[in-house]
């Protein structure tokens, strides 16, 4: 049975986040209104002044996502989403890229899961050989335009969840697995894996890694700090 290795996409191996990128597109091309940024700029001056944090301005954006997608016309997005990509997928840190590429050498079946829309989902982890990638299923209807509805919430927005599943449905075991992640959304999906890796954390992560002993890695300018746990 294949080892399994289960990356966070959004600010672990993707320097930014598809969801942003892809939103700031869906402005740009005027298929969300300019208004939508309201809903996530005064957030995301905020976190660029180190006066709020990064979770207040993502959810903002994903407020404006979810406002605005209903009733977009599904090959436009597509269309757009795979032109983000496109643009952005060389935008990776070095120390997860390599990652990648090492687990594979070594066979590992290598999986993403992500909060981010699962068109641009599948996309990037095409570029980077994914073997699977599971992201956030938005419904369309049969004209081929989006409601506005998630698909699975419940399991998607659980990445623990959504990890057993994957084992059970894909048939791989947890044993010798590796997780990586960068905030306390993923620590429930890394105490599932064997060798967890906390990249780039902020700072609930980091404590939380320091208390219980994982692994830490920051990747800065050119060079990438292992940290050890005392």
């Amino acid at each position: 049975m294949k080892k399994v290795a289960i990356f966070d996409i959004d600010g672990t191996i993707f320097r930014s986040s598809l969801l942003i990128e892809v939103t700031e597109a869906l402005i740009q091309a005027g298929i969300f209104p300019s208004h939508a940024k309201k809903l996530y700029h005064d957030a995301y001056r905020n976190w660029l002044d180190r006066k709020d944090t990064y979770h207040k301005y993502i959810w903002g954006v994903i407020e404006a996502f979810d406002t605005h997608i209903q009733g977009v016309d599904h090959d436009i997005f597509q269309k757009i989403a795979e032109d983000v990509v496109s643009f952005h997928q060389n935008r990776v840190y070095r120390y997860t890229r390599d990652l990648v590429k090492e687990l594979r050498k070594k066979n590992y079946h290598i999986i993403a899961i992500s909060n981010s829309p699962k068109e641009l989902v599948d996309a990037f982890c095409r570029a980077y050989g994914f073997d699977k990638s599971y992201g956030r299923i938005y419904e369309v209807n049969k004209k081929g335009k989006f409601t506005g509805g998630v698909l699975h919430l419940d399991l998607v927005s659980d990445k623990a969840k959504l990890l057993r599943h994957a084992a059970t449905r894909e048939g791989f075991s947890l044993k010798g697995s590796v997780g990586v992640g960068d905030s306390e959304a993923d620590i429930p999906f890394l105490k599932l894996v064997e060798r967890p890796i906390c990249f780039n954390p902020n700072g609930k992560l980091y404590r939380y890694a320091r208390r219980v002993r994982w692994e830490v890695a920051v990747e800065r300018k050119d060079v990438i700090y292992h940290l050890h746990q005392a």
